[in-house]
């Protein structure tokens, strides 16, 4: 499926969320192209709606620093789950769809200084969707759900077949995508294709989708017809209370 048609799935959230400010989610292993995906579903979406129409929030701006690592004696495990600030990334989540009224401030993980850095993205009030992405967004460890509470949809991002496999790295929780509903799913597979503006050819989108409403359903990897494990379930939305 080509980035349009992905936009134009992101932006259905808009609708779904009734006047208030939706987000999603991309989730992956590291390398599967999680920020490159997230930043031109931000980027066509401005060239189609507007500037204030969509933004960009990174999970990495939530690596604890160093200074922290070395104190908690986590240096060694550097982009594992506990070396994030869940609880403030959770936080600023809840802010982004409570406080759409004044610009929010979002940190981003400079890879130059290997530090993170405060306020390079900001999220103005017009805002209508946040496009969030790293890699543990649909993991169950403590304070993990609490961020998906603020999720409207979490989709799993990964390399495809031919394309550049994902990385090893940090502290995958295991358990496949997660998402919150009933049943009657059907398979379907996505495929971002963005060859001609260069970006994400060769990234392939599961969705995990998060209506966040209802019991949790655990859906791992299945194969279809067409080939290696990269297919996807979707679960209808429903109206979600805060």
């Amino acid at each position: 499926m080509r980035t349009g048609e992905l936009m134009d799935l992101a932006w259905r959230l808009t609708a779904r969320a009734e006047g208030r400010r939706a987000v999603l989610g991309l989730a992956g292993p590291p390398g599967a192209g999680k920020s490159t995906l997230a930043e031109a579903l931000v980027e066509g979406l401005r060239e189609r709606y507007g500037a204030d129409a969509a933004a960009y929030v990174p999970l990495d701006g939530f690596h604890l620093s160093n200074a922290q690592l070395d104190r908690l004696g986590l240096a060694a495990r550097k982009g594992s789950p506990p070396t994030f600030d869940v609880h403030g990334y959770a936080a600023l989540l809840r802010r982004l769809v409570l406080e759409p009224d004044h610009d929010v401030y979002v940190p981003d993980f400079d890879r130059t200084l290997d530090e993170p850095v405060a306020a390079r993205h900001v999220v103005r009030p017009g805002v209508r969707l946040v496009v969030t992405e790293g890699n543990y967004l649909a993991c169950d460890l403590p304070g993990w759900p609490d961020a998906r509470d603020s999720i409207d949809e979490l989709w799993y991002v990964e390399a495809l077949p031919g394309g550049a496999p994902p990385q090893a790295g940090g502290a995958p929780d295991g358990r496949g995508p997660h998402r919150r509903g009933g049943p009657g799913v059907g398979p379907l597979q996505r495929h971002a294709q963005r060859g001609d503006r260069g970006g994400v050819e060769g990234v392939g989108v599961r969705e995990a989708v998060v209506p966040l409403v209802g019991t949790r359903m655990t859906q791992g990897p299945s194969r279809d017809a067409r080939g290696p494990a990269s297919s996807v379930r979707r679960q209808g939305l429903e109206p979600r209370t805060r």
